[in-house]
């Protein structure tokens, strides 16, 4: 399970999304970059593999940083799945 972690501008909670293939969560990553790096701003629509009836919308300038990991070891980090999660 790859793991695509967002931290928003003034906000202490991040955001996570899950994708079980790797292509797939690099793709995402990709066109979240795109977005950040757009001259306006864009709202993304993100959903999670691992709960997929939940969705968040975003909007692309308040993305302060963005993080692709590979979650082998999600219980040993103590991060919580799905979209939100306090480290």
């Amino acid at each position: 399970m790859s793991t695509i972690d967002l931290t928003l501008k003034g906000s202490p909670l991040g955001i996570s999304i899950q994708r079980k293939d790797a292509d797939e969560a690099e793709a995402l990553y990709k066109k979240i970059l795109q977005a950040m790096g757009a001259t306006s701003p864009q709202v993304l629509e993100l959903t999670c593999d691992r709960e997929p009836e939940k969705k968040i919308a975003v909007l692309s300038s308040e993305i302060a940083a963005m993080q692709l990991s590979e979650k082998s070891g999600a219980a040993a980090s103590g991060k919580v799945g799905g979209f939100l999660g306090l480290s």
